[in-house]
Order: structure tokens, then C-alpha cells, then sequence
């Protein structure tokens, strides 16, 4: 509304007052679909603007660089939960956390579009972001969402008050982030009722907020992703042929990458492809960069990719070996490519 060029395939029209984001992890639009009595002032009292899509993956460390940028995952390079560090050198992970992160890697290199925060700067627009203590400073804030005054809050009433700081001027923008949803299900899953608590919390949440934004502003709600609870557990080399002649393995349960190094690449991508067919029939998608990520996949990104992407086409889950038991604690999953997990919200509220 400043003035910033960006395309606007929405056509959302410009406001001079403060303009507030809301992103609720996990609030898939299945959430609105199938859940709306637990979510009445979200689901009843704001305008549905448009049905988005996640990206692939769909995976809060791809979609929020996305947000953060304005860039496809192809460009920005954040391809998974954990990712390929190519070229690695001695004594540097051979794999990245895109959340925990590495003090060894620079966000600023590893991720170097400029954040739609730094943009508004440079033209006068003032922008908050709300979220808890834990991620101010990280290696993943840095990465994607860098260019923000941060004002840590876990509280509704931290978050309350940091809103009422953040929308005193009129241009300002605010960018809230909510983890309850997301967190809920993946430890007890999509409608237990730990995850119905988070949804009517998020959702008292947002009746609160709208008390006390200033007439003129607008709050946006979004999401990242959706979530499905986990099917079939596989673990990966346990009893199968899944990993052999894989060199290294990356990304998440529902989106595994599968890295070959070495000679008869090409010949060897074949034979894996054929022990997942075997394995799992027609349950998996077995992909290449460019049918994951598009034919313009930057060639600063293009190593940090698998060779082969496996993405399961129903709720299995693909753990890893070492990690087995902390996965299969793990009850609602994402990243994959179900209309579950790619769909999400943009609605807007009115104050």
C-alpha cells in the first residue's frame, strides 16, 4: 500500500491502515471443512478471499521462507525440514536443519533473496513480528524472515499487547506466528483433544484480537500447511531394501529425500526406484527436482535436492532408522502432496 512492487495475482486492494498477518501453523483449510464448530469467529466472521496452495513441500521451513520472500522454493532453496548441505567440507553437517539450523552455516548466504520486511524498509513500512522468544535470532528467523522488528510473546496477553504496540501507526504491518495447532498434532494428533483445544485457542485468539485492533486496519489469517495422521510406519532399511545404494537420506517422514553420490548415478536411480515400486506399488511418488520443484530450479539449489524425492500418496510415513522412535511417537504428519496438506486459508476480518 506503500508503494512496494509486487505482483498481485489477488488483487487485494491497498489500505492506508495497519495491516496485520496471522499464520497459524498447521491450520490447513480442512481444518474450516471439517472442523468450523470449533472455530466459529474464524470460520463465521471473516471473508474467505481465496483457497491457496502450499507449497511443496509442505513443510513450515519451505512455505514460511516462501512467505517471508516472495519466492518459490526453487529460488529461495529452503526444500525440506532437512536438506543436503552440498559440498560439504570436513567438520560441516552433510545435512541441514532448516529449523534447529547449524551455527556453522550463515542464513544469510544459505537463503539470499531479500525478505519482503527488508523490501518495505527500504520504502518507509514499519513491520513487527510477533512469535515466541525461542525464535528470535535463529538461524531459520534470519534465513527466511530477517527484516522485522521482533517483539517476543507466548501469553495472549504478550501477544495482545505486542499487537497493540505494533498497529499504532497507520502503515505499519504485523506478522503473528502460532505454533499451537501444528504442535498439537503432530504429538497427539488431528482430533484428539489436545488438537481441538489448540484450534479453539487460536480461534479466542483471534476474537481477541479483533477487540483490539484500531478501526481501519484489516488482520489477515493463513497458513502454512495442512496435517494428516500417520498411516503405515516404515522405517527405512529395517527389514527392506529402501535404502540401498542411497548415500544419504533427507527431508521428512512425509517427504524423504534420497541422496546418491558417487559413479552409475543414473543407472543406480533406476534400481532404488524399482525396490520402492516393489515395495510400495503405486502408494508412492517416486520425483525428480524438476517434477518436485519446477523446470526453474536455481543452480545454487539444485545440489541441496535429492536425486530422488519419495513422497507417499496416502498417510504413510517414512521414518528414519535412527530416529525411529522419536518419529513414530509422532502422530500427525505433513509435506507430502494430499489435498490435506496442500490446501490453506486467506481469510480476512474486518475490525
Amino acid at each position: 500500500s506503500l508503494g512496494l512492487e509486487v505482483d498481485n495475482p489477488l488483487e487485494i486492494t491497498p489500505s492506508q491502515g495497519p495491516e496485520v498477518l496471522l499464520l497459524i501453523d498447521g491450520f490447513g483449510s480442512f481444518i474450516l471443512d471439517q472442523y468450523d464448530s470449533l472455530a466459529p469467529v474464524i470460520s463465521r466472521g471473516s471473508v474467505d478471499v481465496a483457497p491457496l496452495k502450499s507449497h511443496f513441500p509442505t513443510t513450515t521451513v519451505t512455505n514460511l521462507t516462501s512467505l517471508g520472500t516472495g519466492e518459490l522454493p526453487s529460488r529461495h532453496g529452503m526444500v525440506g525440514y532437512t536438506m543436503r548441505i552440498p559440498f560439504a567440507s570436513e567438520g560441516t553437517p552433510q545435512l541441514l536443519n532448516g529449523l534447529k539450523w547449524d551455527p556453522r552455516i550463515d542464513p544469510l548466504t544459505w537463503q539470499r533473496h531479500p525478505t519482503l520486511f527488508e523490501r518495505g524498509a527500504k520504502i518507509g513500512i514499519e513491520s513487527h513480528h510477533v512469535a515466541s522468544k525461542r525464535y528470535e535470532g535463529s538461524g531459520f528467523t534470519l534465513a527466511a524472515l530477517r527484516g522485522a522488528s521482533y517483539l517476543p510473546a507466548h501469553s495472549d496477553d504478550e501477544i495482545l499487547a505486542a499487537i497493540e504496540s505494533s498497529t499504532s501507526k497507520k502503515g505499519s504491518f504485523t506478522y503473528i506466528y502460532l505454533n499451537d495447532v501444528d504442535d498439537a498434532g503432530h504429538g497427539y494428533g488431528v482430533g484428539s483433544s489436545k488438537w481441538i483445544g489448540a484450534v479453539q485457542r487460536v480461534d479466542d485468539l483471534v476474537k481477541k484480537m479483533l477487540a483490539i485492533l484500531p478501526k481501519g486496519s484489516r488482520l489477515w489469517l493463513t497458513a502454512d500447511h495442512g496435517m494428516v495422521n500417520a498411516g503405515e510406519k516404515v522405517v527405512l532399511g529395517e527389514g527392506n531394501r529402501l535404502l540401498e545404494e542411497v548415500n544419504l537420506l533427507g527431508g521428512e517422514p512425509r517427504a524423504r529425500h534420497l541422496y546418491l553420490t558417487g559413479e552409475g548415478i543414473v543407472e543406480r536411480k533406476e534400481r532404488i526406484k524399482e525396490n520402492w515400486r516393489e515395495f510400495f506399488g503405486d502408494r508412492i511418488e517416486l520425483l525428480d527436482a524438476h517434477a518436485a520443484f519446477g523446470v526453474d530450479v536455481d543452480a545454487t539449489v539444485f545440489d541441496r535436492i535429492g536425486n530422488i524425492i519419495a513422497v507417499p500418496k496416502d498417510e504413510t510415513v517414512l521414518l528414519e532408522l535412527e530416529r525411529k522412535e522419536a518419529q513414530s511417537r509422532m502422530v500427525g504428519h505433513h509435506g507430502a502432496r494430499t489435498e490435506i496438506e496442500l490446501a490453506i486459508p486467506l481469510r480476512l476480518f474486518t475490525p
